[in-house]
């Protein structure tokens, strides 16, 4: 018999931002690092023989907590990949909201329905992840193993080895980052022994307790969508928007450092929301996608502490302003 430890990865920048990362490649954020962390210590105890997952950075990077201090190699299996999102990729969940609530409920409560451009279908991610359960038992016979794995992909993996269809895996409870479920597979039987344990997470670092979507009926939560109000290939200036009502705006300027935030703005009533976050994603995924490696801005010493959230650290300080950068490359940091 194979046991089958599946993680499913620790917050990312799509968790926090609150953007659809099915395929892209994105970072870990400081409190997945601290999920990390605990994830590490949990498996401090437990024997493993082998360590898989996702091809994907921020499955890699979950995965580096049970093999680096265990001395392990990494095994890479794209058959353990998130849903390929199609056309809704990097798109804020808000702004596809808007384009297709149905289709977005369907994404989480209907799966059978799903149908999105360019994406794959959740009969196919079903069959490819127990391709993949199949192929690390096939590979570790008898032996325990962990694999690191996503959200939307373990879940109609869990559901599936539940004896449930489709439809029906769509009354699932989501896992929250880091949670871990336990496989065991022998012959041509998978049993789930438990699923979803995010046990190893205090309050304060897991991500589903500040998050309300995934309680909601129909999986949906308020969120930010975005217009171009102008871009000229050096700037560029966002509003963003709560259903029709405008609520701030982020502009962002191309510099020798990197890509500098000009001006980054919630109005006072919709604070406490966690809109910063969302509109912070859009300076990040800007200068991913101009091959920036780090976001600058300048800000006032009482507000270094809100932007450390984020992953920015202190460069230089000067007549009461911080000076402040973000690494936004795909380096996987030291878990400790």
């Amino acid at each position: 018999m194979t046991r089958i430890y599946l993680i499913r990865h620790a917050e990312a920048e799509g968790n926090l931002y609150r953007i659809a990362h099915g395929q892209y490649n994105s970072t870990i954020t400081p409190r997945g690092y601290q999920q990390l962390s605990a994830l590490k210590r949990r498996f401090a105890d437990v024997p493993i023989d082998a360590v898989y997952g996702s091809d994907l950075f921020r499955t890699q990077t979950t995965a580096s907590a049970v093999y680096i201090p265990k001395n392990l190699p990494f095994h890479p299996l794209p058959l353990l990949r998130e849903v390929c999102l199609g056309c809704w990729e990097q798109k804020s969940w808000a702004e596809i909201e808007r384009m297709d609530r149905q289709m977005l409920i369907n994404f989480n409560k209907f799966p059978d329905l799903w149908r999105v451009e360019g994406a794959e279908t959740f009969d196919v991610v079903r069959d490819r992840m127990v391709a993949g359960i199949r192929r690390i038992a096939a590979e570790q016979p008898g032996k325990t193993v962990a694999a690191a794995s996503h959200g939307a992909a373990s879940r109609i993996l869990l559901g599936t080895l539940a004896g449930l269809s489709l439809r029906e895996i769509g009354a699932m409870h989501h896992c929250d980052n880091t949670a871990v479920s336990l496989l065991e597979v022998e012959g041509e039987e998978i049993r789930v022994v438990y699923q979803g344990d995010n046990s190893h997470l205090p309050d304060d670092l897991s991500t589903f307790k500040r998050q309300t979507w995934h309680k909601s009926d129909l999986a949906t939560e308020p969120g930010l969508w975005y217009q171009v109000e102008s871009e000229d290939g050096t700037h560029r200036v966002q509003r963003a928007y709560l259903e029709e009502e405008p609520v701030g705006v982020i502009a962002v300027a191309c510099a020798p450092e990197g890509l500098r935030i000009t001006d980054y703005h919630i109005d006072p009533a919709q604070r406490g929301h966690r809109y910063g976050a969302q509109l912070m994603g859009q300076a990040v995924q800007y200068a991913r996608a101009r091959g920036v490696e780090q976001v600058v801005l300048t800000c006032t010493a009482d507000l270094a502490g809100y932007f450390a959230q984020f992953g920015f650290v202190r460069t230089g300080e000067s007549n009461g302003q911080v000076d402040l950068a973000m690494d936004i490359r795909l380096i996987m940091r030291e878990i400790f």
